[in-house]
């Protein structure tokens, strides 16, 4: 009986390590990549000194 209980705890981790490993890996959306970074600073920088 134990070892059942063992094997659906361990699915359990399983599971939620999988869905939290989708939700939270990878490059996050609002962060954009260097080339934007680089032209957005240079629009502040253009329109800071207007």
């Amino acid at each position: 009986m134990w070892l059942l209980a063992l094997e659906a705890c361990v699915a359990m981790f399983i599971l939620i390590f999988i869905v939290w490993w989708t939700m939270f890996h990878g490059r996050k959306p609002e962060t954009p990549p260097e080339n934007e970074k680089k032209q957005i600073a240079a629009e502040k920088k253009d329109t800071q000194s207007h």
